[in-house]
């Protein structure tokens, strides 16, 4: 008798490390789609940015409303502007979604519970600041700043150790300037003769980015740890797209000297600008599962190994933009220069030995 229990133990611990495994694989399946879902978002955001009255805008220098935009206005409105509009989208696919799954009751319910406030004060953080200044310097210095905002994994570790104590031992500090090294061999591609003018800039506007998602990161690692990931995502999504389309735009064209009626003409002209909008839609829906997919990652694989196979958009987001703007849409400079590729691919070896030692991965392998 004892044998036969014995024997139906191990067949229970064989099938619940096959299970496990099953489970642990297809988490890491999902969070790597989530890093090609960022490069897909970032690839239509930026067509988009190129077409029907914001290409007017940012090359022709159209006056609007009767004032004439400034490059002040050209670079930092409209940068606020495309990350509203693909955000406000994002948050409207969202909720489209959780209607479909029966969650929406649960979106209202929890924006009222105090994890529902972290995750709003999170969107706050990665919305209006970092959202912005990632578009802003994808404008400016084009697909190269990707890797650079990929630090945010890293900052990310930083500030958790001085806000919240979180350990930081010395294979995560290799891995943090393993990381920072790759970020120096993209900078190294703006001290070349042929660089566009604003590409230093527009690198330095990418850390703003990275700091911000890194505070987001560590901020909402509370809230969504107890609600539902595709409710938070909601209400990051709403927040991050109501805020910056409800104050930040309007905030921009009051300091440009347009005031708001500037903001709301240009809110009006890119809602009803159908051959751009059509590309905010595509790069709304995979926003959606950009930032889910993620969460959903993390819950399955660990958090650790979810952030390194998300943080591969370091590699996606220049190859799909290269791929949708350059091959498809015929943009010239699409393109990387080989060592800013070979950074991208360095950046996420960075992250991967922030996130747990790669030793690990073979030990699993062997049980």
């Amino acid at each position: 008798m004892n044998e036969v229990s014995g024997a139906a133990n191990a067949q229970v611990v064989a099938a619940k490390k096959k299970l496990s495994s099953s489970f642990f694989k297809k988490g890491i399946t999902v969070a790597i789609l989530s890093g090609m879902c960022y490069g897909l978002y970032s690839a239509f955001m930026t067509l988009g940015m190129a077409k029907g009255v914001w290409a007017n805008n940012l090359y022709a220098g159209v006056t609007v409303g009767g004032t004439v935009l400034s490059s002040f206005v050209m670079i930092y409105m409209l940068g606020a502007l495309g990350s509203a509009l693909n955000d406000t989208i994002s948050g409207i696919w969202c909720i489209l979604i959780a209607a479909i799954k029966g969650k929406l009751g649960d979106f209202f319910r929890t924006i009222k519970t105090k994890p529902g406030a972290v995750m709003i004060v999170a969107a706050l953080i990665g919305g209006p600041i970092a959202s912005t200044a990632y578009v802003v310097s994808l404008q400016m210095a084009g697909s190269i700043i990707i890797p650079i905002t990929a630090l945010c994994p890293a900052i990310g570790a930083i500030l958790g150790r001085i806000l919240f104590k979180q350990e930081l031992n010395a294979r995560m500090m290799g891995g943090i300037a393993i990381c920072f090294a790759a970020s120096m061999m993209i900078a190294s591609t703006s001290m070349t003769g042929d660089a566009p003018a604003g590409r230093a800039l527009g690198m330095i506007i990418a850390f703003i980015a990275a700091l911000g998602w890194g505070i987001e990161g560590c901020v909402a690692g509370y809230g969504t740890s107890m609600i539902d990931y595709e409710i938070g995502i909601t209400i990051r999504q709403c927040t991050s797209g109501l805020t910056n389309l409800i104050i930040l735009v309007p905030l921009w064209g009051i300091l440009s000297g347009g005031g708001v009626g500037l903001a709301g003409e240009l809110i009006g002209n890119v809602v009803t600008d159908m051959p751009s909008l059509i590309f905010f839609i595509i790069s709304g829906f995979a926003s959606v599962y950009a930032y889910s997919l993620w969460y959903k990652g993390n819950s399955m694989c660990g958090a650790a190994l979810g952030m390194a196979c998300n943080g591969a958009y370091s590699f996606w987001g220049p190859f799909f933009i290269w791929i949708v703007l350059g091959v498809f849409d015929g943009q010239k400079g699409m393109g990387l220069p080989p060592i800013a590729w070979a950074a991208a691919i360095v950046m996420v070896l960075g992250i991967l030995v922030i996130a747990m030692n790669p030793m690990d991965l073979f030990r699993k392998k062997e049980d």
